[in-house]
């Protein structure tokens, strides 16, 4: 979310060197934030193996994340404008520390649910937090960052606990061994960097969420909607039942393929962000929901004929729909905000956002039950399809309203 932010009066270090060591070693911070989301997908299936639960208690697990998540970025994403970036940073350590350990003494998929919901406050926190001190040290670079870094980190989560699963003992456990340990030393490393913003007062008013769509906005939100929805369905479908569709529907029990499905979506969508970032809102719009239909329809495609190349294939042209959709959502949207207005509207877009991404998933682990993996692959393929056919025709009728350029610090997460 966008943050208004004081430079701190002095910093331990100054000088281009050490803004640069401060980028880096946040950068790496907020993408082990996000690799550690991603590393239990792979894992799942050795879970419901080993403690025989169902599809939609799978999904369950996931969305408990997204929601925690969305839950610590309204509720606290503005903490770290009031008493500093590093004590926010240092608290959302703290939780995934915590949620790391969880996942070690894990013994049932209750202790799973409450790991994740640990894990979705502690991103959430970093991602603001974390966003606002990248921006603090280089408004464009650091907005860039925000954008890709998760995206980079969840493919490096997803493919590392791929490579554990396949070489190391105990997977279920040394996956979050070593990020325990990654953790611990970026707790070190981040008070080590330079404080970039003032203790102020208001710190607890900052905690009331501050939801509100500007009318001028509201009719551009509803536009890009059916697109916004469709990309946050997809990433949730991916990183809760994909590895499950994949080895049911390929036959297949390599543990790369599932790592490999979220690694070419996440992947090309930051590429795509990369590729669309000077382009105008249409341009990502439209580029979004064509490539997104496209690849989905590849899946759906891959999964009748039981193809993991076709499968992956379509990974990745919807991961580039994934990347310049959510691109140009954000701005097509966040232009048409006041500076005061945008806290606000930016709350407003990620609940839509979270929202998509958990509960279409659980609706998904329901409908497994009842119709079986395959058929509910079908359906939410078919249902993403329709939303992009139906965003990609809303971006042509509104071409006209939809801004041409968009400051830097739209992209920002």
């Amino acid at each position: 979310m966008p943050r208004s932010t004081v430079p701190a009066p002095t910093t331990p270090f100054t000088g281009r060197f050490q803004s640069g060591l401060a980028s880096a070693v946040h950068t790496a911070t907020l993408m082990t934030f996000f690799a550690a989301s991603s590393a239990p997908t792979p894992l799942y299936r050795l879970y419901q193996t080993s403690w025989a639960f169902s599809p939609m208690l799978l999904t369950t697990i996931f969305s408990a994340y997204a929601l925690a998540l969305l839950v610590a970025l309204l509720s606290a994403g503005a903490l770290s404008d009031y008493i500093g970036r590093r004590p926010v940073i240092s608290l959302a350590l703290v939780l995934e520390l915590l949620a790391m350990g969880v996942f070690l003494g894990a013994v049932s998929p209750t202790w799973l649910i409450a790991a994740r919901i640990l894990q979705g406050l502690a991103t959430g926190l970093a991602a603001a937090s974390i966003g606002a001190a990248l921006l603090d040290l280089h408004h464009e670079r650091g907005a860039l960052t925000n954008s890709i870094a998760p995206m980079v980190g969840m493919a490096l989560g997803a493919l590392g606990a791929s490579a554990l699963l396949r070489f190391a003992p105990a997977p279920l456990h040394t996956v979050y061994a070593l990020l325990l340990v990654a953790f611990m030393a970026e707790m070190g490393l981040t008070w080590c960097t330079p404080e970039t913003a003032m203790r102020r007062p208001g710190a607890l008013a900052s905690l009331r969420p501050n939801i509100v769509i500007p009318a001028q906005a509201r009719a551009a939100l509803l536009a890009v909607t059916p697109i916004n929805v469709a990309i946050w369905m997809l990433g949730g479908f991916y990183l809760s039942l994909m590895p499950s569709l994949i080895a049911q529907v390929t036959h297949s029990s390599s543990v790369w393929l599932g790592g490999l499905a979220v690694a070419a979506l996440t992947l090309s969508g930051a590429v795509a962000i990369m590729a669309a970032r000077g382009r105008p809102a249409f341009f990502a719009l439209l580029t979004g929901g064509v490539m997104l239909a496209l690849g989905v329809l590849a899946i759906l495609l891959g999964v009748r004929a039981g193809l993991a190349a076709i499968l992956l294939t379509g990974s990745v042209l919807a991961g580039v729909g994934f990347g310049a959709g959510f691109l140009g959502a954000l701005r097509t949207v966040m232009p048409l905000a006041a500076p005061h207005e945008r806290a606000g509207l930016m709350a407003a877009f990620y609940i839509e956002c979270y929202l998509a991404n958990s509960l279409p998933a659980i609706a998904a682990g329901y409908l497994v039950r009842r119709a079986g993996l395959l058929a509910t692959a079908n359906i939410y393929g078919v249902t993403i399809i329709i939303l992009t056919l139906l965003a990609v025709t809303l971006a042509i009728v509104n071409r006209r309203r939809i801004p041409i350029r968009q400051p830097a610090s739209c992209t920002a997460r």
